[in-house]
């Protein structure tokens, strides 16, 4: 009988002791948010759960994150860094409007689905992607359809089939406007067009620095033609023999 209490409490400590590390983590998630298994993958799922930032207290072993429906609107760096084993990224249908280069970093192993459509993006540096092995969604997106994009589209690996829905929101043509990005870009090289003229920008500046020194120099020759003349007719008005000494110092000067 004497072994049997130590038992009972020590049973009764470790339920304690579960039953409060689940509250903890119940209570930990954002309002909307719930972690469970499905098909054998851990889940997080915070769909239409009102969000406006990536929440910070995600499980670790998480293989699949549902972020779709919310409000966030940017995406800093290391955002997904505790979740070295996520496989699949649903961040559609927010406001993102930026996300920061290092955004994805620790994602590059594992990852293999992200899904970033039908949110604000208008342009996004192609660091953001560098060293993702993920198919990418960027469809329904105001996409600025320029050099940034053209480069963007190289580097990441697109979703089959969502290629058609990246469409020109703006663009320095209005003729390109409404026009899948792709359909574009086979006529017009943004990047080529980018570096012509940076390359008249560059030789525009160039002309005004050397306008502005050759204006210098004859400004500095024509003043000093100026003071040399003033000089002479100074000498001019001295006596002859203080003439001649100061005429010979102001040629030898001048040479």
């Amino acid at each position: 009988m004497g072994m049997v209490i130590p038992v009972t409490m020590w049973l009764l400590l470790q339920s304690f002791v579960l039953m409060t590390f689940c509250f903890h983590s119940a209570t930990t998630f954002p309002k909307g948010c719930y972690h469970a298994e499905e098909d054998g993958y851990k889940t997080f799922r915070c769909s239409s759960a009102q969000l406006t930032e990536v929440p910070k207290d995600i499980p670790n072993d998480t293989n699949k994150l549902y972020l779709d429906f919310n409000q966030i609107a940017f995406l800093p760096i290391d955002a997904f860094r505790n979740l070295p084993v996520l496989l699949e990224l649903d961040l559609s249908h927010n406001a993102i409007v930026r996300i920061e280069s290092g955004a994805f970093r620790g994602l590059s192993e594992h990852l293999h689905s992200l899904d970033l459509s039908s949110n604000k993006l208008v342009s996004v540096n192609k660091d953001v992607f560098s060293n993702l092995k993920a198919k990418v969604n960027l469809s329904s997106n105001p996409w600025l359809c320029d050099c940034r994009l053209q480069e963007l589209i190289r580097t990441v690996d697109l979703v089959a089939g969502s290629s058609g829905s990246i469409v020109c929101d703006s663009s320095a043509k209005e003729e390109h406007v409404g026009k899948p990005f792709l359909q574009v870009v086979t006529d017009t090289d943004f990047c080529s067009v980018y570096k012509k003229t940076t390359d008249i920008a560059m030789l525009v500046t160039m002309f005004g620095w050397f306008a502005m020194v050759i204006s210098y120099l004859v400004y500095y020759v024509r003043q000093n033609q100026e003071d040399a003349r003033r000089h002479l007719e100074y000498l001019k008005s001295l006596p002859s023999k203080q003439r001649k000494s100061e005429e010979s110092s102001t040629i030898s000067t001048v040479v």
